[in-house]
């Protein structure tokens, strides 16, 4: 099941999950880009870490915009 993280009586996830779980890393999220666009993901020193939306952002603007209002999708698996 999907989690899609928004502003609630709560405040939004602000460190990657999957980094977490998979990596060990506990790494703030961020705006990254790849080839298929923008997303929210994590990184370290040595480049990007994970890719925590599901969702791919058509622009920066849209990516940070959904990570400041929480409105994205959190993926479950790498």
């Amino acid at each position: 099941m999907n989690q899609t993280t928004t502003l609630s009586n709560t405040a939004p996830t602000r460190h990657g999950h999957l980094a977490k779980e998979w990596c060990g890393k506990r790494l703030p999220l961020q705006v990254l880009q790849s080839q298929r666009g923008y997303y929210v993901g994590t990184a370290d020193d040595e480049g990007p870490v994970s890719r925590e939306s599901e969702e791919y952002f058509r622009t920066d603007e849209l990516a940070r915009q959904a990570l400041q209002d929480g409105h994205w999708t959190q993926k479950q698996e790498p």
